[in-house]
């Protein structure tokens, strides 16, 4: 184990946080890098018209505040990250299926959704039994094929900025992401040079979307 990777995993065990596979981290670094503040405010803002809202159900907006309160209530760190990416790929995937092909906005969501399905490929070992009931039933929920009829409208780039927000609480520490503040509300976040977006092909998120297992 290197030596600096070593000195983050006792950083962790002192904050009582669960370390984050590598792979995740390097995928979280490359989100933050596609996430941030002038790609939000452009793709997800001025492509659209003013007031555009997307429909989404209540489960598939995960603020700050909802981690707060779940690790109150001792969820696993492991456990809120699968939250996450399962609320996140989702709010991806409505704001996807709205553009046609030709939308300006169409190439970024593309690469979103080609991130989100290599960070799935971590998460596919994961299992609704092996994560605490009240996260499970909410990743049930989010896949629910009668769950249309909660829904909400949020601006596209709300989804982005709370999916921003939440990974930066989950992944921050464990990833060592980087935030360089600066900027309204969110802040415009360092643009981090991690490589390119993994090619999967086709997208297999906008295609379909992720099965809870």
């Amino acid at each position: 184990m290197q030596q600096g990777y070593a000195a983050v995993l006792c950083v962790l065990a002192v904050l009582g946080l669960e370390a984050a596979a590598p792979g995740e981290c390097e995928l979280t670094r490359l989100l933050q890098d596609k996430l941030q503040y002038e790609m939000r405010l452009q793709y997800m803002k001025h492509y659209f018209p003013i007031d555009y809202t997307v429909q989404v159900q209540y489960e598939e907006v995960l603020r700050p505040s909802n981690i707060t309160r779940l690790r109150n209530g001792t969820v696993s760190e492991a456990a809120l990250r699968y939250l996450w990416f399962h609320v996140s790929s989702q709010a991806v995937l409505r704001i996807r299926e709205v553009l046609p092909e030709k939308h300006p906005s169409w190439k970024y969501t593309q690469e979103l959704c080609q991130l989100f399905d290599a960070l799935g490929e971590e998460y596919s070992k994961y299992r609704q039994t092996d994560v605490e009931t009240v996260v499970a039933d909410l990743v049930k929920l989010i896949h629910s094929a009668g769950a249309e009829s909660r829904s909400k409208a949020v601006r596209p780039k709300a989804l982005l900025d709370n999916c921003l927000k939440v990974m930066r609480m989950l992944y921050g520490v464990p990833c060592e992401l980087g935030i360089r503040m600066g900027g309204p509300t969110l802040g415009k976040a360092g643009a981090i040079q991690a490589g390119p977006v993994p090619h999967h092909g086709t997208c297999s998120l906008c295609s379909g979307r992720w099965e809870s297992t």
